[in-house]
């Protein structure tokens, strides 16, 4: 495997499961964290931790398609698009569904990012004016800005 492979999968882990220098990933965020505490709002029209865990996902997903070239459109498995809806019932159950969500999307991110070609990582998508390792290293920083975003609601809600 390539140098820059391993180092865009590293930064992927790193910024999700692994220990980052920088303190907490985006799995970290949300371990432990109860369904009511997913549901808080921080204001009207914000955010919640739900929310942030499946727009995670779904970038995950956007990137993996990219990156493997598929064409399934619709296939994210919640709607809309970008910011999909929280369950219609939010449960315990529905909770961690969404988070296994998040992590299967990861892992699949992964599988498809360890598969590429060496040589595409400096190719652009056809999709896109970004490069494939472009893509792959913005979803890393993608996770540690929600991560960020995560934190922060939790810490809002002890006020």
């Amino acid at each position: 495997m390539q140098a820059e492979t391993r180092l865009l999968l590293d930064m992927l882990d790193r910024a999700f499961t692994g220990t980052g220098w920088h303190g907490t990933t985006l799995l970290g965020a949300l371990r432990g964290v109860t369904p009511r505490q997913a549901l808080w709002r921080p204001a009207r029209g914000r955010h919640n931790v739900w929310e942030l865990a499946l727009h995670a996902a779904y970038w995950k997903y956007v990137v993996r398609r990219r990156i493997t070239g598929a064409e399934e459109r619709g296939a994210f498995p919640r709607a809309p698009s970008n910011w999909p809806a929280v369950a219609d019932t939010p449960s315990a159950k529905a909770w961690r569904d969404d988070v296994r969500l998040l992590q299967r999307m990861h892992a699949e991110l992964v599988d498809a990012v360890a598969s590429l070609p060496p040589g595409k990582l400096g190719r652009r998508s056809p999709s896109g004016k970004w490069t494939y390792a472009q893509m792959i290293h913005g979803v890393a920083g993608h996770d540690l800005y929600h991560t960020g975003q995560i934190q922060l609601v939790k810490r809002l809600q002890k006020r």
